[in-house]
């Protein structure tokens, strides 16, 4: 079994806000019915990495504004390290766990069957 991603938390210093960025089955939903492509973070940066990062916000602060990530991103922290980008497309990635069951897996626990 893989390791839990943590979640990344940013902390305004002025006014000691805190929010978590993470991604749960619908929020990675949310982004994908927007058209959004994890795939497409590496060949459109300028596009697609603000769109990670808005979208990281999706499942603990939903009320929070594309302006206000965009300020964020672009005022606040001046941009995103390597190591933070990969941890963003390792939170998008996380969910997809609950799609895909490693064939080594024990299924005896299983409430179903397939025959193939």
């Amino acid at each position: 079994m893989a390791d839990k991603v943590l979640p990344m938390t940013l902390t305004d210093s002025e006014t000691g806000e805190k929010y978590k960025l993470e991604f749960s089955r619908e929020s990675v939903k949310f982004a994908e019915s927007r058209g959004f492509s994890i795939g497409e973070v590496g060949d459109f940066p300028m596009t697609k990495l603000p769109d990670l990062f808005f979208y990281a916000f999706r499942m603990h602060n939903k009320n929070v504004a594309r302006s206000k990530t965009d300020k964020m991103l672009f005022d606040d922290l001046e941009g995103l390290t390597a190591e933070q980008i990969e941890r963003l497309v390792q939170l998008y990635s996380a969910p997809m766990q609950a799609l895909i069951r490693d064939d080594e897996a024990d299924g005896k626990n299983l409430k179903m069957t397939v025959e193939m």
